[in-house]
């Protein structure tokens, strides 16, 4: 798993502290096990499937630095989740055959 799918986990984290908004408890409860390192397979296709729903969060105001609202309660969501980097992990790890087949 890259660094930067932890460090994003734990900015979400500290973000829904400070704002008190964004995620859900299964998305506080995703961010505690990317910033630990320690994600199922089965985790990671619903990591896919997370992003694929909420991409369109992205086009919201206050997903960008400088935007009013920033960060929306969709963008630290995104990041409980692993953020960008997550994204790219979950689905390369997805594309990949499982370790076990031959």
């Amino acid at each position: 798993m890259p660094e930067g799918a932890r460090e994003a986990a734990r900015r979400g984290l500290a973000w829904r502290r400070e704002y008190g908004r964004g995620g859900t408890e299964v998305g506080v409860a995703r961010a505690r096990d990317l910033s630990a390192g320690r994600v199922s397979r089965e985790t990671v296709g619903r990591m896919v499937s997370y992003f694929a729903r909420h991409e369109v969060d992205r086009q919201a105001s206050g997903w960008s630095p400088g935007e009013d609202g920033y960060p929306s309660a969709g963008r630290i969501a995104w990041d409980l989740w692993g953020g960008d980097a997550g994204r790219r992990w979950a689905e390369s790890v997805i594309d990949a055959p499982p370790a076990d087949a031959e």
